[in-house]
Formats: C-alpha cells, sequence, structure tokens
C-alpha cells in the first residue's frame, strides 16, 4: 500500500471573509506560504524516513524527530485554527450550548474565561499558541499556553479552540501589535464548531 502524506486544507471560506479582522492578503499568505511550509517540511521527512528505511541507510533520528513535530504541530494546529474561525455576522459574541456551560461552570463567567485565553495568548514566550482544551480525568476544561508549535502540550487533552500568535498570523494586519490582534479574534471566533468539537468528545 501507498503511503499517504499531508495535504494542506482547503479553507471553509473565501481569503476575503474575515477582512476586516484579518485581511485577505494576511489570511491568503498565512494559509498559503506559512501553513504550506509546515505541510511540506512534515512531507519531506516522512519520505527521508522512508528512503531510508527503504535503503537500510543511516539517519539522524533525533533531529528527524524533532523537526518532524515542528512540521506535524504547525500543520495540525493551522488546521484547527481555520475551523474555528468564521466570518463577521457569523462568529464572535458569546459560546452557548455545551460548550457555554462548560465555561461557565470552570471560570465563573464567560468574561472570565476571554480574559484568562487573552492574556495566554499575548504571554506565550517567543511564537506560539493559545488553546482551549479539555481534560476528559477531571471534566474540565483547561488553557493550555503552546511555546512553538510543539512545547508546553498537554498529552491526549483534546484541544477545542486554538490562536495563532505567531508573528506571522498578523504582521501585515497588525505589525507587531499581539494584543490587538487577539482582541480582533473574539470577533471571529466560530463558536459553533468549538460547541461542536465538545458535543463530540462528550458523546
Amino acid at each position: 500500500m501507498e503511503n499517504k502524506f499531508y495535504v494542506l486544507p482547503k479553507l471553509p471560506y473565501e481569503y476575503g471573509a474575515l477582512a476586516p479582522y484579518m485581511s485577505e492578503e494576511q489570511l491568503r499568505i498565512h494559509h498559503s506560504k506559512h501553513h504550506q511550509a509546515y505541510v511540506n517540511g512534515a512531507n519531506a521527512i516522512l519520505q527521508r524516513l522512508d528512503k531510508a528505511r527503504k535503503e537500510d541507510a543511516e539517519i539522524d533520528i533525533k533531529s528527524s524527530l524533532k523537526e518532524l513535530s515542528w512540521n506535524i504541530g504547525g500543520h495540525l494546529l493551522h488546521s484547527l485554527f481555520w475551523e474555528n474561525l468564521a466570518p463577521p455576522g457569523k462568529g464572535g459574541g458569546k459560546p452557548g450550548g455545551v460548550l457555554g456551560d462548560v465555561i461557565e461552570k470552570e471560570f465563573g463567567s464567560f468574561e472570565r474565561f476571554k480574559k484568562e485565553f487573552t492574556q495566554a495568548a499575548i504571554s506565550v514566550e517567543g511564537s506560539g499558541w493559545a488553546a482551549l482544551t479539555y481534560c476528559k480525568q477531571t471534566q474540565r476544561p483547561i488553557i493550555m499556553q503552546i511555546e512553538k508549535h510543539n512545547t508546553n502540550v498537554y498529552p491526549m487533552f483534546r484541544i477545542l479552540m486554538v490562536l495563532d500568535v505567531f508573528e506571522h498570523a498578523y504582521y501585515i494586519d497588525y505589525k507587531n501589535d499581539r494584543a490587538k490582534f487577539v482582541e480582533a479574534f473574539w470577533n471571529i471566533v466560530n463558536w459553533d464548531e468549538v460547541n461542536k468539537r465538545i458535543e463530540e468528545l462528550l458523546k
């Protein structure tokens, strides 16, 4: 059976659909250049591993797996990110349903959750992500601050929502003002998608 490789996912909206909070140029470059680079990087390493195994050749496993983790993490997190965004008017506001109840129970209010998530996003050291995850053992939603694509990750926690705070996610629209980008994010969160993720998890 032929080995499979990663593929850049198609966006569920047009490149200009998230304006004015994310411009067409910003989204196009982020998706078609930066995300594509992680897909290409992961596939190149898989091909290198395939070749080494076929030829029974030596390969630097430590550096290969470190690089693979970086690229796969970038691909998977970006894939989640595109899905948890929605055009203005379809996204933003406050979550309802199961998600709204879970957030209310854990944080006391949506406003408190928003404050903590925002702080997590703004304070990521270097480049990284803020994520809302869910721990099935404690039945609690927990905010995760990911450095790069693969550091400080809680193993086995289901990721419900992510926000990319690499500079490439906002530099065209917001220059180096990460806080302004994070503020804009709340207008285009696809709460329906995030709620669907937690409903599927709790079935």
